[in-house]
């Protein structure tokens, strides 16, 4: 499954470089310049880490922290700061943070700060029977499907599909890989089968499968959920 961290950082060039090298460690990476946008990311995507600026524009980053924290969303923080006093760091873990980084920083410390706090959400976060993504629902255990609270008829490898990519929502997986995990790697078939499973799944979950907003196909690599 994709790991996703969304940053929050309002230095462009830092941002980049964050950027550059988290999506090298194999991390799906989203991004915002200011505390607002953060926020509203934060509470709509399904993110395994925030990295966030103290210093933002429109909403700084503790008063993110706090509101997340408010609202319940339990997503590991990591913030970014120019301040190292001690009482920085208090306030800054008081508001809801799980570690806190001084910039400067090298970026080996940064890459294993996002490791540790990796590690700790993965071992206290219990795991996820149900996905949803707006009005769609899909409960891993019963092997079940709503839209709109409505049930949906899938087969059995429609579903597997449809698990297999809100899991890894957000992150481009190829035809080939999705054939060897839902079919496994000994079928015979080409990777059209998996084409076909993916147009019937879009005319059973998508408003408009012809348009379609969930499933999106990304040319001559595979398919992506659209977190």
């Amino acid at each position: 499954m994709t790991t996703r961290i969304l940053i929050v950082e309002d230095d462009t060039t830092l941002l980049e470089t964050l950027t550059y090298n988290l999506s090298n460690e194999g991390y799906t990476v989203q991004t915002a310049t200011d505390g607002q946008t953060g926020l509203q990311l934060a509470r709509e995507g399904n993110f395994d880490l925030l990295v966030l600026d103290v210093m933002l524009p429109h909403l700084d980053g503790l008063s993110v922290c706090r509101i997340l924290r408010r609202e319940e969303v339990e997503t590991p923080i990591l913030l970014l700061t120019a301040r190292s006093g001690e009482m920085d760091k208090i306030i800054g873990l008081d508001s809801g943070a799980d570690d806190y980084i001084t910039k400067p920083f090298s970026l080996g410390e940064l890459l294993a700060r996002v490791r540790a706090a990796l590690r700790r959400k993965k071992r206290t976060q219990p795991p996820r029977h149900r996905l949803t993504s707006g009005d769609l629902t899909v409960d891993l255990i019963g092997r079940k499907v709503e839209k709109g609270g409505q049930p949906l008829s899938l087969s059995h490898k429609e579903f597997d599909l449809l698990a297999e990519l809100m899991q890894n929502a957000g992150a481009v997986l190829s035809r080939d890989l999705l054939l060897a995990k839902i079919w496994g790697y000994d079928y015979a078939g080409g990777t059209r089968t998996v084409d076909v499973h993916i147009r019937w799944l879009r005319e059973k979950i998508e408003d408009d499968p012809s348009h379609p907003r969930r499933i999106t196909t990304i040319r001559g690599i595979g398919y992506r959920f659209e977190a």
